[in-house]
């Protein structure tokens, strides 16, 4: 089986066009015979989408379009591929209650997800983590530090494996070490082993899987897979399950970094 489980959409407020065709004929090119459309499901209700451009997810509008498109795909290409319908969820600190509710409202048209830590809450603010490296030097002088800024991400991924979301509560935690997006930008001098050996006996207590995700090899300020390799090998000790995803939010992203990880597991 070869699977990508983390596919955007033309869904994608921040991503392209390319259409929903495309990505299964590119999958197809590859060798795929699983992938999972996981768009960035609608935040929160009451919660202000804090990154400038207001991009951050898709709009509660067109979640019907969004899972009627893709069932159509499922029997078109019935014979070929398993085409999952799915979302990325945010966990936002403070938000666990409606998202619940957003989960149980939806969450009978899933047969995938991804939860994720995209915002990071700072006294009464919210800040897009991974929003481009001039946002993140601004959460720097915010902080007081890059060390601030991974040990306060670190605490709210433990709090999005811990918390209650429901029945519908995505089981699969996403690019668990993102805030190393910009690290080529900003070394940090912390040494995050323990904070990640925390997270993933978290995600193994929970019965819950890794997102394997190969965007940050080409994120020219990171370099390499969420999570790094040896992560990747812990994660194995621990017998946690890795899925690959290419958190593709192009076609031509799809894919990505597959051919350089080590997917055996």
């Amino acid at each position: 089986m070869k699977k990508d489980g983390h596919i955007h959409t033309p869904y994608c407020p921040h991503g392209t066009k390319d259409k929903l065709t495309e990505y299964v004929e590119r999958a197809l090119s590859l060798g795929f015979t699983e992938i999972s459309f996981t768009e960035h499901a609608p935040l929160p209700k009451g919660f202000v989408d804090t990154a400038p451009t207001k991009d951050s997810a898709i709009s509660s509008d067109l979640l019907d379009s969004y899972f009627d498109e893709i069932s159509q795909l499922k029997v078109r290409y019935s014979d070929k591929i398993k085409i999952n319908a799915g979302l990325e969820v945010d966990y936002i600190e403070g938000y666990e209650k409606e998202t619940t509710s957003l989960l149980n409202s939806i969450g009978s048209k899933l047969d995938d997800a991804v939860l994720s830590v995209h915002f990071l809450k700072n006294g009464d603010r919210y800040d897009c983590l991974d929003y481009s490296p001039d946002y993140f030097e601004g959460m720097i002088h915010q902080y007081g530090s890059i060390e601030k800024i991974y040990d306060q991400y670190y605490r709210t991924l433990l709090m999005s494996i811990e918390a209650n979301l429901g029945d519908f509560k995505p089981k699969r935690i996403g690019h668990i070490t993102l805030a190393r997006k910009f690290q080529k930008r900003f070394p940090s001098q912390i040494n995050d082993q323990e904070a990640i050996i925390s997270v993933l006996h978290a995600i193994k207590k929970q019965g819950y899987e890794i997102d394997y995700n190969g965007a940050g090899l080409r994120k020219p300020l990171c370099k390499e897979t969420y999570p790094p390799l040896w992560v990747v090998n812990e994660a194995k000790k621990l017998q946690i399950p890795l899925v690959y995803g290419s958190d593709a939010h192009q076609v031509k992203e799809l894919g990505q970094g597959y051919a350089e990880m080590q997917l055996d597991s």
